[in-house]
């Protein structure tokens, strides 16, 4: 049986610095951020593209993809060339102070209308100042005094005559009216002169003024009255007044927003309000206790005229936000509040925009993530999206703790696209578990993890490297530095037909490199400091791989690489710590003995098999069948296990090693341990692809290295995995020296020769094994079982039958 082996050419496909025509990246022109995302960014555009509700963005992507930088990129092109939004604004209420009114202005106005009121207020301050301080206006209200004054003079003269009537003195003074009895003469009698008077005499003195006690009572009601409506004629007075000040001024803005109907009902507002409270602007206020409360929240009268500019926009078209803490305040804005008086207030003038506002009539982009781990932050942005409106709501609300009363300002309306990035797993999740988040994300742009390899593709490749180069202001790199990144992109990508799009990692690995050039001070990155990066990166991830193989050298881990074995094979495994990942060999045996036809997987067993890794034991059970003595019962009892392993276990990617470690059991024929193995089987005995080729291929190889290569040391690998290796330098030296090799095999019969050097044996016509065969043995001691099965059976039912016989006879 011919088995092909690797050449080291296909070990490790290495780009050559001669493919590239330019000497430095510095010498590309034409950079790319956009390579290989096409397909994204089709799905992307028509997000942005179409205006119709729901058809909001998902962007599907792993971390690190570069995902966020493309999108952002892609999305400012196009929000430059769209019309800059609206700015908004909140405003005193002045019908109903808790519930601020939201205004709209056209881009970069809402600061012109508050500077205008500003002026208005600024200008009325002087003008109002002016104007009662003015003659005619003092004139007229000196008129409506003297108006009162004659009135008041003309009530106490009445009751002057009423008291001259009855011999009773009126004085007026500073403590008030005072009555006196008055003689023939009338003269004022005092006490001394009314105590000698007769009794009848002082009754009907005292009485006469009683009598004008209540007649000053209505005098001092008549008084009363009239000094209100002076008042009232001198307040309408001013406010008359003040309202031909205040429209002379503000019919100018009334003029210029009379095509704005909200604007001007608040401009129409503002008049009334300062026309009503005009003595604001004399200094003193009569208000009463709303005005009181009022000026509390207002540390001055006149704040209530202010403009709270909520979002301003530039001319720079449409606004593309991200919010890195989508927290619901974040994006829904938040109230904020003051100490004074020793007591939290607040008013309009603290309401603060969130996300959502600053985004309005452009694009919002929210890490998914983030955004479902902060409380009512997802719910709050679909009921957002649902109504077309921004609320602004304190978060107490939500959780019904708050009893006090708030502001609610006017809600505003909602013209956004948001664009959600996350993994693949949480859109799955959001899509299965959340049914509207379909009708709310109704586009997918998926990210490609990776770009086909060609020289087309490499010569892109370079150039996104220029673009990272300058976008983080390195050295240039060298086109050797080039095709060595360009190796590495393809080992990420565990593909030599592909390059990975996992710009992070490519980048971080640029920036050391360019730090290692700085540190010798080059001018240029070199494929040397690629190299050094690259191993300095896995020097120090590999503080437990080390301690892993140094087990292995000292004995204390059983990897054996010499000499063969009856039911031993070396597997190989892969773990991945963080960004480091390293394989290494596991000793899998295998023993078997008569029983019922169960393989038992220890590690299955004992609960440290995941379901992959017992799917993959369970298809050896089903292999055996459908290939040996098919016309009996599988009369077998085999257990198998990876030797000192002390962690869970998954994955299939052994089940090959598994089944050659079993048929060298039941055959008794011993497997090469000088050779580790590793692929997926099938029913059929077909040898499937395994993730991870390299690493397990270096890890037997350090492990062969350090003991002494021996020329007949290998792996053997599936077939169809050629196309993944991108070994290191060492392990391809190796191959280039014969002195380790690497088999590649279709099927289950391929490997079990390589590991026996015995031929594996094709079944006949007459349904037979050639003599000696690896699978003639099998079934030999298969039918073997079988047999001994069913002796021991006839043997335990003649025991049982003798021992009846026996108790019938007694």
């Amino acid at each position: 049986m011919k088995i092909q082996t690797v050449t080291p050419e296909e070990a490790c496909r290495s780009c050559h610095a001669d493919e590239f025509s330019f000497e430095t990246t510095a010498e590309i022109e034409e950079l790319t951020r956009y390579l290989g995302q096409e397909r994204a960014l089709e799905a992307v555009d028509f997000a942005i593209s179409i205006k119709q509700h729901g058809f909001n963005l998902f962007v599907v992507g792993p971390e690190g993809s570069g995902r966020h930088c493309a999108l952002q990129s892609f999305i400012h092109r196009q929000a430059r060339e769209e019309p800059t939004p609206d700015d908004w604004g909140y405003v005193y209420h002045f019908d109903h102070p808790h519930k601020p009114l939201a205004l709209q202005f056209p881009p970069q106005q809402i600061s012109v209308f508050k500077q205008e009121i500003h002026e208005l207020i600024d200008a009325l301050k002087t003008t109002l100042a002016a104007v009662f301080e003015s003659d005619e206006y003092r004139a007229r209200t000196q008129v409506l005094k003297e108006n009162l004054g004659q009135k008041v003079d003309k009530i106490y003269k009445e009751l002057i005559d009423k008291g001259k009537e009855r011999s009773v003195s009126v004085v007026r003074n500073e403590k008030g009216v005072v009555f006196a009895p008055l003689d023939e003469e009338e003269q004022t009698i005092d006490f001394e002169a009314f105590q000698k008077l007769p009794e009848e005499t002082q009754k009907k003195i005292e009485a006469d003024i009683e009598k004008l006690h209540g007649a000053l009572q209505q005098t001092v009601h008549q008084i009363s009255l009239l000094t209100r409506d002076a008042k009232e004629q001198e307040r309408r007075l001013k406010q008359e007044t003040a309202a031909l000040c205040v429209a002379q001024i503000i019919d100018t803005l009334k003029a210029k927003y009379a095509g704005q109907e909200k604007i001007l009902r608040y401009l129409n507002g503002v008049e009334r309000q300062l026309v009503e409270n005009v003595d604001d602007f004399q200094g003193r206020s009569d208000a009463g206790p709303e005005a009181i409360i009022s000026l509390v929240a207002h540390r001055s009268p006149f704040d209530r005229y202010d403009v709270n500019i909520l979002v301003s926009h530039g001319e720079s078209g449409a606004p593309v936000v991200y919010e890195d803490l989508p927290t619901y305040q974040n994006l829904h804005g938040r109230i904020e509040h003051q100490a004074q008086m020793g007591m939290l207030t607040t008013n309009f003038s603290l309401i603060r925009p969130g996300a959502l506002h600053r985004a309005n009539g452009g694009y919002l982009i929210l890490d998914a993530r983030r955004l479902l781990m902060e409380p009512f932050a997802y719910e709050g942005l679909k009921r957002t999206l649902r109504s077309g409106q921004i609320r602004m709501e304190p978060v107490e609300r939500l959780l019904g703790m708050m009893s006090t009363v708030s502001l609610e300002p006017e809600p505003i309306a909602l013209d956004v696209k948001v664009v959600l990035v996350g993994e693949p797993m949480i859109y799955f999740l959001l899509s299965h578990y959340d049914p509207e988040f379909g009708s709310l994300f109704k586009v997918q742009a998926d990210f490609e993890h990776d770009i086909e390899r060609t020289a087309a593709s490499q010569q892109q490749y370079a150039a996104l490297l220029a673009g990272l180069v300058q976008e983080n202001k390195l050295l240039p790199l060298h086109k050797s530095a080039v095709a060595r990144v360009i190796d590495e992109a393809a080992r990420h990508a565990s593909d030599n037909t592909k390059l990975s799009l996992h710009i992070r990692k490519v980048a971080d690995l640029i920036k050391e490199a360019d730090y290692l050039a700085g540190k010798r001070q080059g001018e240029r990155i070199e494929a040397e400091d690629i190299e050094t990066a690259v191993a300095a990166r896995k020097r120090r991830g590999a503080r437990i791989r080390d301690r892993f193989f140094a087990s292995i050298d000292d004995g204390l881990h059983y990897i054996t690489t010499e000499g063969a074995k009856i039911g031993q094979v070396n597997g190989l495994s892969v773990v991945q710590m963080g960004d480091n990942a390293f394989g290494f060999p596991t000793r899998i045996t295998v023993v078997t003995r008569p029983g019922k036809g169960d393989i038992v997987d220890i590690e299955r067993e004992v609960e440290l098999g995941g379901p992959l890794h017992s799917k993959g034991v369970m298809i050896l059970g089903a292999f055996l069948r459908s290939r040996y003595a098919r016309n009996i019962p599988l009369g077998l009892q085999a257990s198998l296990v990876f030797e000192q392993s002390y962690g869970g276990v998954d994955g299939d990617s052994a089940s090959c090693a598994e089944l050659c470690a079993l048929l060298s059991s039941l055959a008794e024929v011993p497997l090469r341990q000088d050779l580790a193995l590793t692929g997926s089987i099938s029913q059929q005995g077909e040898v499937q692809p395994v993730g991870g080729l390299n690493e397990k291929i270096e890890g037997f190889f350090d492990v062969c290295a350090t003991r002494g290569l021996t020329g007949q040391q290998g792996v053997i690998i599936p077939a169809v995995n050629r196309r993944h290796l991108m070994l290191k330098k060492e392990v391809v030296q190796a191959l280039v020296d014969n002195q380790f090799t690497l088999y590649l095999v279709n099927t289950v019969d391929e490997a079990i020769s390589l590991l026996t050097g015995l031929e594996v044996g094709e079944c006949n016509s007459e349904g037979r094994y050639p003599q000696d065969s690896v699978n003639a043995r099998v079934e030999a001691t298969l039918l073997r079982f079988a047999r001994d099965l069913r002796a021991f059976a006839r043997q335990e039912k003649g025991e049982e039958e003798n021992k009846e016989t026996d108790q019938d006879g007694t």
